[in-house]
């Protein structure tokens, strides 16, 4: 019996490691969960005049761009440079709708060639008392 399993295990084809360039991946998913800023939106006076707290959600789905794993900040699209970007449009200014700002916020992560699509969660998390927010959400592609 001992000779049998001896056998078997040296006769065992040996396992062919696996080249990461080898493996079909899917498109990555990058997220940005909750973040909450002040924004200046809406088309009534009151809402002209101070900030109101926006909360932010962001999905990201990335193309593969790069034919090997590489533990780089370079080599990946940043969720730190997704917040920042968005940041940045959040605070140049008024604007009327959320819708708008969804649009922008869409169009200037898509200027990215790497993200495939995106989706904008906008909530006004202070325009009613009796519910928690209100908003939008798109979707945009290439």
């Amino acid at each position: 019996m001992k000779t049998k399993t001896l056998f078997a295990q040296v006769t065992r084809p040996a396992p062919v490691p696996v080249q990461i360039h080898s493996v079909k991946r899917s498109p990555a998913r990058i997220f940005v969960r909750d973040l909450v800023l002040p924004a200046l939106v809406g088309i009534y006076d009151r809402e002209k005049g101070a900030a109101q707290r926006l909360r932010i959600n962001l999905d990201l789905t990335v193309a593969d761009w790069t034919p090997q794993v590489r533990d780089e900040i370079t080599a990946v699209v940043s969720y730190e440079d997704a917040v920042n970007r968005v940041t940045a449009l959040v605070r140049q200014g008024h604007v009327h709708l959320l819708e708008t700002l969804a649009e922008r916020i869409a169009a200037d992560l898509l200027a990215d060639s790497r993200i495939q699509s995106a989706t904008i969660r906008l909530e006004k998390l202070d325009a009613f008392a009796d519910c928690a927010s209100v908003g939008v959400e798109i979707t945009r592609g290439r």
